[in-house]
């Protein structure tokens, strides 16, 4: 397999999936800009939509798996005893589909206007309220729990984290909600989730829980 990334973008919670996941894979970089990947690929031949993460599987023909919440459910099927997303048909499959839709649409579209360098400052400031909001439920739910759905970690909290990962950028301090900074470094502390950060080069923030 091989999956198209860009560093820190969406496509960073397939890639911890990946890793998690124990599975070998190839990560091809993406230009978000000229949409030209590491090689000098058009990437809108790879996918017509423009952005990643795109997922090319293994076997004849090579299809193209698109949008972050379809490709991590491939990968954690792939390996069911991973417990990486609970199995097809099951009641808790349909939570963890809940989870990934309200983190899609809630929390992961709430920052778009957040990245547009002529968004107006009054929206801006909108945006996050309403990232806000959405933070203290997760917040509220996560008193009892080590992770989104449990004591065991998902797919659902590889997305979470790469959101996570965007409020420093925008001046969103974690600290105001407790548990949710709690959570936050627990995620980042796991090694497939370091392996992930470094292979993208990016920064682990890991030295601030001690701060």
């Amino acid at each position: 397999m091989k999956l198209y990334y860009s560093p820190g973008a969406c496509s960073l919670s397939p890639h911890i999936v990946l890793r998690e996941a124990g599975r070998t894979f190839e990560l091809e970089r993406v230009d978000l800009k000229t949409h030209r990947t590491a090689t000098g690929v058009d990437f809108y031949t790879i996918n017509p939509k423009g952005y990643v993460p795109a997922l090319q599987l293994d076997g004849p023909g090579s299809d193209i798996l698109t949008e972050g919440p379809a490709v991590v459910q491939y990968i954690a099927d792939l390996v069911p005893y991973s417990h990486l997303a609970p199995p097809n048909g099951t009641f808790a499959r349909y939570h963890m589909q809940e989870l990934l839709n309200f983190i899609s649409t809630e929390i992961h579209k709430q920052f778009s206007p957040l990245f547009l360098p002529d968004t107006p400052e009054p929206i801006k400031e909108r945006q996050r309220g309403k990232l806000s909001e959405r933070f203290l439920y997760i917040s509220q739910n996560l008193i009892d729990k080590g992770y989104l759905t449990g004591e065991s970690f998902t797919v659902a909290d590889a997305y979470l984290f790469t959101m996570l990962r965007w409020c420093g950028r925008f001046d969103i301090d974690l600290a105001i909600w407790p548990n949710l900074n709690d959570y936050f470094h627990r995620v980042e502390e796991r090694p497939a989730v370091q392996a992930a950060l470094a292979a993208e080069g990016l920064e682990s923030k890991r030295v601030r829980r001690s701060a």
